[in-house]
């Protein structure tokens, strides 16, 4: 049985077409079917074990990282000098999260709690919770300037119950002390004769009240009836906005609750989120690309405009009373203590603060915040968070305590929360979102190119047989005209 080559070929090129055909599809499908995967594995769903378990039970190692501005010249700064300050640290803790009371309700959101818990991770500090720190005492520096109005006889009278429960304008306590909170008379009289003046019942201490605690009722979208608000807010303690501002924009709680976000990003997309911690909601903007263990980032930082005062960013006047840029007024959320946040070292604020204290070095690679965070689905992969809690402070006469303090805005402490994905969560990570889309783009493009590769080939061969057969046909037309001839 003879084979024709020329169908043969005819069907090679049938062949290379519908490769290259299903290859143009798969280029077309293929995108959207990492899309469609993406979309499913990303909303809040039991039924999305993975993701699920990820959102639920946070299993990436996230630490806390604090710092202490220990006073070095508490004696002088009574008598008017300049303070002066070194850093001390990082005591490091691991920060355990976890949802509980998690509802699903009928319109696409659901409620939970979310839990956090510290433990200190002495291998990681550099040094220990019985290191010995000076810092100013929030509990009389603060309180004079909340009381600085008051008739002056009431304020001789706060002043002498300083004297009587032994409290001085600085603190000397131990890192843990300090952290989690410490004995103080003055804390236990308060409590007793004044209930719910001071933010915890307890003892005292700069993150007693965060401890075995819960950062409020969330409320957020799912994202199943529309994947771009995932995430998102719906409402935080039953509130669709806040009371604590001027203006109903700086009230708005907007964003997500800070952990994940809508998949699908583009540069032009930014990083909203709310915190309870800072009592608003904050945006960070795309700084540049870059990548983690082969997997393509955003890095988003903040703007400059975050914690800028109302006269150089007018969006922001409904955080004020403002003072320099760079500072965040959340006395209205603080019991009405003036406590302002900034970032690490007054990075990115106004110069001037860095006039009134002796030892503030700031950088952007230390002091500034970024997430890094995959795009496509919206998760972060690496995640530096810095604040730092600053204390304003001033003489106010008749409370002694004050000495002759100069006004300034004192640091206190900074921290960075932190953490990366890494292990078993990094290569899954790694093979869905890296190893698997260059797969396919490989088969799509391979296919392409086989098919072409086949139908050139297949092309050559059927006109090579038809060429062959052209030439069989005019010797053979030739020999039977040549035999006509001789025959005639």
């Amino acid at each position: 049985m003879t084979i024709d080559k020329s169908k043969v070929a005819v069907g090679f090129v049938v062949a290379g077409v519908l490769t290259v055909f299903f290859g143009t599809v798969l280029a077309f499908v293929g995108p959207l079917i990492i899309d469609d995967q993406i979309v499913k594995n990303t909303m809040i769903d039991p039924k999305n074990e993975m993701s699920y378990t990820m959102w639920k039970d946070i299993p990436v190692p996230f630490y806390m990282s604090v710092y202490f501005f220990n006073v070095l010249n508490p004696k002088e700064i009574l008598k008017g000098e300049k303070p002066m300050v070194e850093q001390k640290g990082p005591y490091v803790y691991r920060k355990r999260c976890q949802k509980d009371n998690i509802t699903f309700h009928p319109n696409n959101t659901v409620s939970y709690r979310e839990y956090r818990k510290y433990f200190f991770e002495p291998t990681m500090s550099k040094g220990n919770e019985s290191d010995v720190v000076t810092i100013p005492n929030m509990l009389v520096l603060g309180a004079a300037v909340m009381m600085e109005n008051l008739p002056f006889a009431l304020r001789l009278m706060i002043s002498a119950s300083f004297k009587t429960f032994n409290e001085g304008p600085f603190l000397t306590k131990t890192v843990g002390e300090l952290m989690w909170g410490y004995d103080s008379g003055l804390v236990d009289f308060l409590n007793t004769y004044l209930p719910g003046m001071l933010p915890s019942s307890g003892k005292f201490g700069l993150f007693a009240e965060f401890n075995n605690s819960n950062t409020g009722l969330f409320t957020i979208f799912t994202g199943k009836d529309d994947i771009r608000n995932v995430h998102k807010v719906d409402s935080w303690n039953g509130l669709t906005e806040l009371n604590y501002w001027r203006t109903p924009q700086c009230n708005m709680i907007n964003g997500t609750a800070g952990q994940m976000w809508p998949p699908f990003m583009t540069k032009e997309s930014t990083l909203p989120f709310y915190s309870p911690d800072a009592c608003r909601s904050m945006e960070l903007v795309y700084q540049r690309p870059g990548e983690m263990h082969g997997i393509p980032l955003y890095r988003y930082v903040a703007p400059k405009t975050l914690f800028a005062n109302g006269t150089d960013y007018t969006p922001n006047e409904g955080f004020c009373p403002c003072r320099q840029s760079g500072l965040l007024n959340v006395s209205s959320c603080r019991h009405n203590s003036p406590v302002f946040i900034s970032h690490p070292h007054f990075f990115n604020a106004d110069p001037v603060l860095l006039d009134y204290v002796h030892g503030l070095h700031p950088n952007e690679e230390e002091h500034g915040l970024f997430i890094d965070i995959h795009p496509q689905t919206g998760v972060p992969l690496n995640v530096s968070i810095r604040l730092q809690l600053n204390l304003y402070m001033k003489r106010v006469s008749g409370i002694t305590e004050t000495g002759k303090i100069s006004e300034v805005v004192m640091p206190m402490i900074w921290f960075e929360e932190s953490g990366y994905i890494d292990g078993p969560i990094l290569n899954t990570f790694h093979t869905n979102l890296v190893i698997l889309p260059a797969v396919m783009e490989y088969m799509q493009y391979g296919f392409i190119a086989l098919g072409l590769m086949t139908i050139i080939i297949a092309s050559l061969v059927h006109y090579k047989v038809k060429r062959s057969r052209t030439k069989v046909s005019i010797e053979v037309e030739k020999t039977m005209i040549s035999f006509v001839q001789n025959g005639l």
